[in-house]
C-alpha cells in the first residue's frame, strides 16, 4: 500500500465527517461505501495505513476514527493509543476480523467494536453511538432483552445478566432468579454487549464484570466467581491474564 489518503464523498457537507483505516483496499472501499450511505455521514476520508492516518490527523479534525487492527507497522490499537494523548482525541471504533482484542479496545475507550464481515445494520449502531457523543455511559445504559417462554415473552434487565453460555445457535442468559434461553450466538453478543461490560472468558462463556466478586487461581488455573449464589466460572488460559488485568484496572479506577 502506499499509504494514500482519500474521500468518498465530496462537496459540501453538513454530516459527520469520519476517517477509514484499513490496510486492505477492498475492506476500506466497503466500508467507505457503507459509511458514505448513512444519511448522518457527511465526509469520508480513507488512508491505507495507520502512519499516514495520524499524518492526516495532526492536520484534519475528524469527527469519528473507524479503525482496523492487524495493520502493518503501527496498528491500529497502537494508533489508538497516539489518538487517546491528543487534547482532543476523536472516537474511535475498531473494525476488525478479530475477537481477541475487544477487551484492549475498550480500555483505550473505544465507542464500539464491529466484527467483520460488516453488516450495514451494525454499522449504522456504531454510527448512532458516535452521533450520542462517545459517551460509554450512553452505550452502556441498561437494555431490556425479550425472551420467550411458553409462546410468552418476557423482559430481562440486562444489567441483571451475570454471564452468558454458549448453546449452539443460542445464548443461555444467566441471572440471580433464573436462566433464559435468547437465539442469539454468544459471538454477537460478545460484539454488541461489550460496551457494557461483557468480556469472553471461555470460548462459550461472556461474563458481566460488574458481577464479579472473585478471581481465583489454583496451580495456574483461574476461576471467577460470580453474582449472589457465587456461581464459579472457569477461564481459559488464552483469555485469563486478559481478564485479570481489566478487572484490576476497574478496581483500581472505583
Amino acid at each position: 500500500m502506499n499509504g494514500s489518503v482519500g474521500s468518498a464523498a465530496g462537496g459540501v457537507v453538513s454530516g459527520l465527517k469520519v476517517l477509514v483505516i484499513d490496510d486492505e483496499r477492498p475492506a476500506l472501499d466497503e466500508l467507505s461505501w457503507l459509511l458514505g450511505r448513512d444519511p448522518r455521514i457527511g465526509d469520508v476520508l480513507t488512508c491505507d495505513s495507520a502512519t499516514e492516518a495520524l499524518r492526516v490527523l495532526h492536520e484534519i479534525d475528524v469527527d469519528a476514527v473507524f479503525l482496523d487492527i492487524q495493520m502493518p507497522g503501527l496498528t491500529g490499537l497502537e494508533l489508538a493509543q497516539v489518538l487517546s494523548r491528543f487534547r482532543h482525541p476523536p472516537p474511535i471504533v475498531f473494525v476488525t476480523a478479530h475477537e481477541a482484542h475487544a477487551v484492549e479496545a475498550f480500555e483505550l475507550q473505544a465507542v464500539d467494536y464491529v466484527l467483520k464481515p460488516v453488516r450495514a445494520d451494525r454499522l449504522a449502531e456504531a454510527v448512532r453511538r458516535v452521533v450520542d457523543g462517545g459517551d460509554r455511559a450512553a452505550v452502556s445504559h441498561d437494555t431490556q432483552i425479550p425472551v420467550e417462554l411458553g409462546g410468552v415473552t418476557r423482559f430481562v434487565n440486562r444489567s441483571d445478566i451475570t454471564h452468558v453460555e454458549a448453546q449452539g445457535d443460542y445464548a443461555r442468559l444467566h441471572t440471580p432468579s433464573g436462566s433464559h434461553l435468547l437465539r442469539t450466538p454468544l459471538s454477537t453478543l460478545e460484539e454488541e454487549w461489550g460496551p457494557a461490560g461483557f468480556v469472553r472468558i471461555h470460548r462459550s462463556l461472556l461474563v458481566s464484570l460488574a458481577h464479579v466478586v472473585e478471581v481465583r487461581m489454583d496451580a495456574g488455573r483461574c476461576t471467577v466467581v460470580v453474582g449472589p449464589h457465587r456461581t464459579e466460572l472457569g477461564v481459559s488460559r488464552r483469555h485469563t491474564r486478559q481478564l485479570r488485568e481489566l478487572l484490576l484496572r476497574r478496581a483500581g479506577d472505583s
